[in-house]
């Protein structure tokens, strides 16, 4: 399938279709760009072999961006969290770990997310089972929490998440 600016804003409206909360809605909206396709180098084959990315997030705070690639980790994982820098050491994909099977799993593990104050401290339960302890809060003061409790309470496992209807698909 060719990629083209309007299929991957038709991507990404579709997920984001998935949210109702109106304040990650408008967080994303505001960093959306129009797609434009910037060569990236290919790590992992011939030397000099590059692929097309498409971006189509940027934060300025942060530095975070996210691209479509169908080649590379494509197209199984083809939304990378990735850098625009024109560097060199920063003209690359980049690993797997940064490559994701959706755009809001690459927006959440990116921190273009962290400003949000929609965190919460989440116990995970052997089989899987999330139970929120906190109300929401900032990123900072809430990794804070999970420290101490893992401190406190090391047998169990904390994390910092959100609960806002959307859930982290599997990779």
């Amino acid at each position: 399938m060719s990629i083209i600016p309007k299929r991957l804003e038709s991507l990404i409206e579709g997920e984001l279709a998935q949210l109702s909360d109106k304040r990650v809605l408008s967080h994303i909206r505001g960093m959306l760009v129009a797609p434009h396709m910037v060569l990236r180098d290919w790590d992992y084959g011939q030397p000099g072999q590059q692929y097309p990315c498409w971006f189509v997030l940027r934060d300025p705070q942060s530095g975070a961006e996210i691209a479509y690639c169908q080649q590379g980790f494509g197209p199984r994982c083809p939304w990378g969290l990735v850098s625009s820098a024109d560097a060199p050491e920063c003209r690359h994909i980049g690993m797997d770990s940064g490559w994701f099977t959706s755009f809001l799993d690459a927006f959440f593990d990116s921190f273009a997310c962290v400003a949000l104050p929609i965190w919460k401290v989440i116990r995970i339960d052997a089989d899987r089972t999330w139970t929120c302890l906190s109300d929401e809060g900032a990123w900072e003061s809430t990794w804070q929490r999970v420290y101490e409790l893992r401190d406190h309470d090391p047998a169990s496992r904390y994390e910092c998440g959100h609960d806002i209807g959307y859930r982290k698909t599997a990779t």
